[in-house]
């Protein structure tokens, strides 16, 4: 049998989860800077260790030199939403972009068809190309999509089925079962006050943005315009801060932006 150039044959998936955790920042990003509640809270990926890798071959009985042409999940890459509704918009994204630059292979839906376990989780097999020195090469990895608490879960799972190797005591496995739905009944509480809570989000994002600006108006206005009542403006914005009106706030920006149109202040 050849002997594997690990680093060498891992290096495409590595680029695989790379680019698409680019992809899907790039989406979260934009739904951020239109002020639009983004399905994508988290992303995050992995190439799995050569242990995982040989691991896996083994309890499938997958000759190792087959592991990397049978296995699907060696490039893995996981999209955790707020709410248990954000899964299906991230689907609806997924799919928008099928046979564009990736190519759906398979869908699990563990949300509806939750696991033995307690496990849940939707996840969906790609077909992902990259382009390497060598020239073109698909990629096969799966996306996982999830909430926090179902993350949190498989997290602790999943670290204790690798401390018991696949032996883990029925006793804790009911458990586990018991926690999974209690992460799902929270993640249920939380959608009947997904209202409330995005636009609590909402107001604070649009406190830390006005404080910004008003930050950046009282800077230009000192060391462009060469206005010398620096110390007078940042007195008054703690005291307004400190205050907590948050419509005082968004008054003394507007004077302070009708003071830079004076100045004729260039903003970038």
């Amino acid at each position: 049998m050849d002997v594997i150039n690990w680093k060498e044959e891992l290096l495409p998936y590595q680029q695989a989860v790379d680019e698409m955790i680019v992809k899907f920042k790039s989406i979260q990003r934009e739904f951020k800077k239109k002020e639009i509640h983004s399905p994508i809270e988290q992303i995050n990926g992995r190439v799995k260790t050569i242990s995982s890798i040989l691991e896996k071959a083994a309890k499938k009985n997958i000759p190792v030199s087959k592991a990397l042409e049978k296995l699907e999940d060696i490039a893995g890459v996981r999209i955790i939403c707020r709410f248990v509704e954000d899964i299906d918009k991230v689907v609806s994204i997924i799919k928008e972009r099928n046979n564009i630059d990736m190519q759906i292979l398979e869908e699990e839906d563990y949300i509806t068809n939750t696991k033995k376990s307690g496990y849940r989780s939707y996840h969906i097999t790609v077909k992902y190309p990259i382009f390497t020195i060598s020239g073109k090469r698909d990629i096969i990895g799966e996306i996982q999509i999830r909430t926090l608490a179902m993350n949190f879960w498989a997290t602790i799972e999943h670290s204790l089925r690798y401390k018991y190797n696949g032996n883990m005591p029925e006793e804790l496995k009911t458990r586990l079962q018991v926690c999974a739905e209690a992460a799902f009944k929270l993640d249920t509480e939380m959608t009947t006050i997904r209202d409330e809570i995005l636009e609590a989000q909402r107001i604070i994002q649009t406190k830390n943005n006005l404080v910004n600006e008003i930050i950046n108006n009282i800077h230009n206005l000192h060391f462009i315009a060469n206005v010398e009542n620096m110390n007078e403006f940042n007195k008054e914005f703690i005291n307004l801060y400190q205050e907590g009106n948050i419509e005082k706030l968004f008054e003394f920006n507007r004077q302070l932006e009708t003071m830079a149109r004076l100045y004729k202040v260039q903003y970038s």
